[in-house]
């Protein structure tokens, strides 16, 4: 009898909504915004070159790319809910290595950090498909960036300026806000989400499910152009403090920077309605087209420092917008049967471009000055802004019938 006086809410697991996934990409972007601009600038004290630099950011890049496609593959052995743990504790584990400073641990943080985000990113996208029907998905998304908003504005100004206070002190920080994502994901009571067991069983390995994926060209489409958004965010988020700091700008310019940058996430949701008055492959071909033109425009001002800063700042508004509807021809299409699966695969991009970036820019610097980063960036952005066009023209556009995409 004395059940009876139990509050529902503890005997059974609230149904997620868009605001408790909204507050986890919030709580981790206070994790990851504190570091952002912190950890290249002590990878590049600690290598010495911009060279030594992409080679650390090449190596965390494999490494989390192969530990990305696996975790789907290893909640069939281990709970969703103790994988996004597990996540959790990679960050802290990254944060011990990169608070001892040594040319080996931070290397070996870079590739723990990467993993880390690589796992939560997973679990996160596989709780938003068991969760949020298909006509919410945007506002999910905008949602997220809302949410975020607040922490990558404060966080990259805020690590630079810790690191100048003490060089440990941003990871110390970091350490702490990755004890309250963990908390806040079991206060949330997320559980391992919704079993859906297709006839034939899972796929026995990671790789049998790539072929699917393959197969399905608007997946690889939607999947492409998050790869050539964040390759684009590597840019500004690596190679802006670096090309700052060789410039004679200073080494909080590319913070401030990217501070300013990330406070446009506050107007995700006005972006989002912008872009569904028309469609969602307008607002990706016009994004696309124009941060191109910014990242050239950065790269042939670069004998003028500031206006190569103002570019780049100006290409991020672009890169915001392309956070927002970018993935959404990615997740639209994706089969409920598929859903942890398919968002391993598109939680690659990160892994993907963490590879491609520092592994293009390596090459470039072998040739030319670190402003040829800013037009290879340029060269990828035109290329998307050509096979969006191949997009559905009403793609995410209000069904005036139906009431939704």
């Amino acid at each position: 009898m004395a059940t009876r006086y139990i509050p529902l809410f503890l005997k059974h697991s609230p149904t997620p909504r868009v605001q408790s996934f909204a507050l986890l990409a919030g709580m981790e972007a206070t994790v990851r915004g504190t570091l952002i601009s912190a950890m290249p600038l002590a990878v590049y004290d600690a290598l010495g070159s911009a060279e030594g630099t992409s080679a650390a950011y090449f190596a965390a890049g494999l490494v989390s790319l192969i530990w990305g496609l696996f975790v789907p593959w290893g909640t069939r052995f281990i709970p969703r809910r103790w994988m996004y743990s597990l996540g959790c504790g990679l960050y802290l584990g990254g944060m011990v290595l990169a608070i001892l400073g040594q040319t080996w641990s931070l290397p070996l943080a870079l590739m723990m950090l990467a993993m880390a985000t690589a796992t939560t990113f997973v679990c996160l996208n596989a709780y938003v498909l068991d969760y949020i029907d298909r006509q919410n998905l945007g506002r999910n998304q905008s949602m997220q960036m809302v949410f975020a908003a607040g922490p990558w504005a404060v966080g990259p100004l805020f690590g630079v300026w810790l690191r100048s206070v003490w060089a440990p002190l941003p990871f110390l920080v970091a350490g702490a806000f990755a004890i309250a994502l963990l908390t806040v994901f079991w206060i949330l009571r997320l559980g391992n989400g919704k079993q859906i067991t297709r006839a034939k069983g899972p796929a026995a390995n990671p790789l049998a499910y790539l072929g699917r994926f393959f197969r399905q060209p608007r997946l690889i489409a939607g999947w492409l152009f998050a790869v050539v958004r964040s390759c684009g965010w590597w840019v500004y988020v690596v190679y802006l403090p670096i090309f700052c700091v060789e410039s004679g700008l200073g080494d909080k310019v590319g913070g401030m920077a990217l501070s300013v940058s990330n406070s446009l996430l506050f107007a995700s949701p006005f972006i989002l309605r912008l872009v569904r008055r028309h469609s969602v492959r307008t607002g990706v071909r016009t994004a696309f087209a124009a941060c191109s033109a910014l990242f050239l425009a950065a790269a042939l001002v670069s004998p003028l420092p500031w206006l190569t800063v103002a570019a780049c700042m100006a290409a991020s508004v672009l890169l915001v917008t392309l956070d927002v509807v970018g993935g959404l021809p990615f997740l639209m299409a994706v089969k409920p049967s598929e859903r942890t699966e398919m968002s391993a695969v598109y939680s690659s991009f990160r892994d993907v471009s963490g590879i491609l970036t520092p592994g293009a820019a390596w090459m470039v610097l072998l040739i030319a000055p670190l402003p040829g980063i800013f037009a290879a960036a340029a060269a990828a952005m035109g290329a998307c802004w050509y096979i969006a066009g191949r997009l559905h023209p009403r793609l995410g556009v209000m069904r005036p019938s139906r009431g939704k995409p």
